[in-house]
């Protein structure tokens, strides 16, 4: 007789059916899914078993199979097992299975109930799927383990939010995945752990724990991570004062009083930076990173796009949250006195000198983070002396005798090129490195277009908020403008936007007719151009040229020519509008 035994059926697994001479057989090796699916598409009651050398081995029936089901047998096991725990129990019925075959009745009674089995297979296989979908789009962390605090689940914001890959978790215990976790003691003691607080990465998370029970025993527990820091439960709290207080209609002194609350309970850390595109959630990771230990930080990104943002969430979230944060712009402060705003000085130290001398930037910063913004843009012989500081942890004042130690973190950041420079001999190289030890990029706003709606509703409760005014809402066409306008100046723009918006627009709904004219009319063209598109990014370039110098020749329309009010609503310093003016000829 002709044997076809446990052929690859070219996809990994194991041929359906094994042709036996003239007559369909399993093998032992097959599994009970494999045999139900057999069994439902050739309308058959039993079926003989064989092992791998063709041998007959036992003999299996469909009753068998409902019997192994119905003890909730793996649908994976194998034939073979399946056979020799029925032989165990003497329960193998070859008698009343073979009367069975014996007619019609009994051969589509068995398929009947074995294409039901098909069907229920098929729907539990779309329920898992539907389940993996749903916990995958789910904003919230969500992790299973089973009895031993093995993970056995997790979804992609947890993944996200603990910078792994989902392979890497399944199949470790819990203890190895998350920090600080207490799932595995959840499963033991059998107690859900509702709404406690869990340190990870050093901040404080609200988390679920319950246990899953089956039979009376724990076989497992789910673990929710509900809201992304405790400053987000603050802020739900806050709003539903705000309601109550609104209902109530109390007076304007409360109304005063609930915006203070608000500040005091405003985000810290990596919940101040708003989406989650899956550039800024790598962005997230970082930072949390980068708080766990004082090296310095190099963040870099086009002009707006928050790195200022990023280096009070690393501050917050870091060692030295409890210490200063103290800001330089390093392009707003003239050469010659750099020196003297970051080191400090003594009495008559130069000409104009305060009496007594004045403490530099680095010494007001002991004990915390000192942020040098645009440090591409710091001189030469400034950067030596920068090094030294970075090297040695030593200030000496301007015109001092001593040095005095501080304790600070460096933080920086560039919208330059810093790698050119350093190339062009523009930027210290040993600075360079030294600065470059944890490297963050910014993405511009419009890589991240996802994320627009979020902060625009962000900054709009915000701002409404501040001002004491009614908070607007935008149609979906003025949202649909925002999302493809392209934003030259990033997150800083989108802010002055939406503060214009709420100055400008009387009622509680922003049309598109309501947004700045620029905003629509400024955007990328989608002709064809003759050469076949070779000049797409000088196009592009002449478009955003364009759009921000009717920018700034507005600002200063509004401002009346006033420069420093002018850079106030464009949101740029003073120094940079300067520039800006001298590159567009005004």
């Amino acid at each position: 007789m002709a044997n076809d035994i446990g052929r690859d059926n070219g996809q990994g697994g194991m041929t359906m059916a094994i042709s036996h001479g003239t007559s369909l057989v399993l093998g032992c090796h097959q599994t009970v899914q494999e045999a139900i699916q057999l069994f439902s598409e050739h309308g058959i009651a039993a079926v003989d078993v064989v092992d791998e050398h063709g041998r007959s081995v036992g003999r299996c029936t469909w009753r068998m199979l409902l019997r192994a089901i119905a003890k909730e047998m793996d649908r994976m096991a194998l034939i073979g097992d399946v056979l020799a725990a029925f032989s165990m129990d003497g329960k193998t019925e070859p008698k009343e299975d073979s009367m069975e075959t014996s007619d019609g009745e009994g051969d589509s009674g068995a398929a009947a109930e074995l294409e039901r089995l098909r069907r229920e297979l098929e729907e539990t296989h779309r329920l898992a799927e539907t389940m993996k979908t749903v916990l995958d789009a789910a904003y919230e962390g969500v992790v299973v383990v089973d009895g031993n605090g093995m993970v056995r689940e997790i979804n992609r914001a947890y993944c996200q939010f603990l910078g792994i890959r989902r392979e890497d978790a399944i199949g470790k215990h819990v203890t190895e995945v998350i920090e600080n976790t207490r799932l595995h003691i959840c499963v033991q003691s059998g107690i859900p752990e509702r709404g406690y607080i869990q340190k990870i990465y050093g901040q404080p998370m609200v988390v679920h724990r319950i246990p899953i029970w089956r039979d009376g025993k724990v076989i497992g527990a789910v673990g929710m991570l509900i809201f992304q820091g405790v400053s987000e439960v603050y802020a739900i709290f806050q709003r539903l004062q705000e309601l109550s207080r609104e209902a109530s209609r109390k007076e304007k002194n409360e109304a005063e009083a609930s915006k203070q609350e608000v500040v005091a309970s405003a985000a810290v850390g990596v919940e101040r930076i708003i989406g989650r595109h899956p550039t800024i959630a790598a962005v997230k990771q970082m930072i949390r990173r980068a708080a766990r230990v004082p090296s310095t930080v190099l963040i870099t990104g086009e002009s707006g796009t928050g790195k200022e943002v990023v280096a009070r969430a690393i501050h917050e979230a870091g060692a030295h949250a409890d210490g200063p944060f103290v800001s330089v712009n390093c392009a707003a402060i003239p050469e010659a006195l750099l020196e003297a705003e970051l080191f400090g000085y003594e009495d008559g130290a130069f000409t104009g000198a305060k009496k007594g001398g004045k403490p530099g930037k680095f010494q007001l910063a002991h004990g915390g983070t000192l942020f040098l913004d645009e440090i591409g843009d710091m001189p030469l012989a400034m950067q030596a002396k920068i090094l030294r500081v970075l090297e040695e942890k030593k200030v000496e004042k301007v015109g001092g005798l001593s040095e005095t130690e501080v304790d600070v973190r460096i933080i920086a950041a560039t919208n330059k090129p810093l790698e050119e420079m350093v190339r062009d001999g523009t930027f210290r190289e040993d600075l360079f490195y030294r600065l470059n030890i944890i490297r963050i990029h910014l993405p511009p706003l419009r890589e991240r277009k996802t994320d627009i709606p979020a902060l625009l509703a962000h900054h709009m409760e915000r701002l409404c908020r501040q001002f004491g005014v009614v908070s607007k809402s935008f149609a979906k066409e003025a949202i649909e403008v925002l999302i493809n306008y392209s934003w030259p100046g990033n997150i800083r723009e989108l802010v002055n936007v939406v503060e214009w918006l709420i100055s400008m627009v009387e009622g509680e709904n922003i049309e598109r007719e309501h947004l700045p004219a620029y905003l629509s009319t400024i955007q990328p063209s989608v002709t064809p151009m003759p050469d076949g598109g070779a000049n797409i990014a000088d196009r592009w370039k002449e478009i955003v040229y364009q759009s921000e110098r009717e920018r700034i020749a507005a600002a200063l329309v509004a401002a009346n020519g006033n420069k420093a009010e002018a850079a106030r609503r464009l949101g740029i310093h003073r120094s940079t509008l300067y520039e800006k003016l001298k590159k567009y000829g005004f």
